[in-house]
């Protein structure tokens, strides 16, 4: 163990000069930063979801109301959950999550599961409606698969929220690996827009792959972009990020895998050379790959204080632009 606790904090140093950190001392439990020490810089569900579910609500969840498995698309797999206050309240900001899994897994709510019920209930319980979205899988649906279903997503939250108590003006799209590239994808490519200007107030991509052409693809990169390197520099995300004027926040976990860290660092270096400024970016501590979404609505708010911070500020500036439109 000491010699991978050695090879783990030289990498940890050589990022910390890459990257800003945030909350370098952040509330995280030791046994649970520990735990994800020993499992090391991999994507290991398994292995990390056990250090957090003791930690999640379980069902039912007091004080919120939850839809199962709403239509929003022709597809089996195009299904949303919706979180709202049992209360009521109307114009909350709507928060739209994207789940991971390698663009050939994954679910929205796995039987038996907190997760990812877990970003719902923190939205719901900070101001948000909360909206959680499963999409298409490859190698069955393959790109632009998961950019036309989210187009389909939003477009449905674009048209339905108002009577939830959500508010459409103050849309934020929320991915996670697989997931942020999905949201990168559809925020990066406005032909696949089904309503004016994509319909967001923020995308927020968290340990995304933005540039194919940077690092190699894995099995399932080519399970969902295709095995021809001669189309991953159109099918890549980058540089239609940085010509998007939606505001954009980032972050990656100091315990990803190799790739996730360039894909990040690549991208927030060539951010803050756009025209609208740098973005949101930072370096989650002692997170791993699946720790930085299975935290979400523990004590642990290393992450989500940064997201609430990043969603305030676009609101406001999402409100001002829709009224200066109606002005018009």
């Amino acid at each position: 163990m000491a010699s991978v606790k050695a090879v783990l904090s030289a990498l940890a140093t050589c990022i910390m000069t890459a990257a800003p950190a945030w909350a370098q001392n952040g509330p995280m439990p030791a046994d649970i930063a520990a735990g994800l020490l020993e499992i090391g810089r991999v994507v290991d569900p398994p292995k990390t979801a056990p250090l957090y579910a003791p930690l999640q609500e379980k069902e039912p969840y007091q004080g919120v109301r939850v839809e199962r498995d709403v239509k929003y698309g022709p597809a089996e797999r195009n299904l949303l959950d919706i979180f709202t206050p049992e209360a009521g309240s109307s114009f909350r900001p709507v928060l739209i999550y994207v789940h991971g899994g390698g663009f050939v897994a994954g679910n929205k709510h796995p039987p038996g599961s907190p997760f990812y019920d877990n970003v719902m209930l923190w939205a719901v319980r900070n101001g948000f409606v909360g909206i959680n979205v499963t999409y298409r899988l490859a190698p069955q649906a393959t790109w632009p698969a998961g950019a036309e279903d989210l187009a389909a997503a939003v477009q449905w939250v674009s048209q339905n929220i108002t009577e939830r108590g959500g508010d459409p003006v103050r849309v934020f799209l929320m991915g996670h690996s697989a997931g942020a590239v999905h949201v990168a994808s559809y925020v990066s490519h406005p032909e696949f827009y089904k309503i004016r200007g994509g319909g967001l107030a923020g995308a927020i991509m968290l340990s995304g792959i933005y540039d194919l052409t940077a690092t190699s693809a894995g099995d399932p990169e080519i399970a969902y972009f295709g095995a021809d390197p001669s189309r991953y520099a159109d099918r890549s995300s980058l540089q239609g990020l940085l010509r998007s004027n939606t505001p954009l926040m980032i972050a990656a976990a100091e315990l990803d895998p190799p790739t996730f860290m360039q894909q990040f660092k690549l991208f927030r270096d060539a951010a803050c050379k756009r025209p609208s400024g740098c973005i949101t970016a930072g370096l989650l501590l002692q997170h791993s790959h699946m720790s930085e979404v299975y935290s979400i609505n523990t004590d642990d708010t290393e992450l989500t204080g940064e997201i609430f911070t990043f969603a305030e500020q676009a609101g406001k500036l999402s409100q001002r632009r829709s009224r200066r439109s109606l002005a018009q």
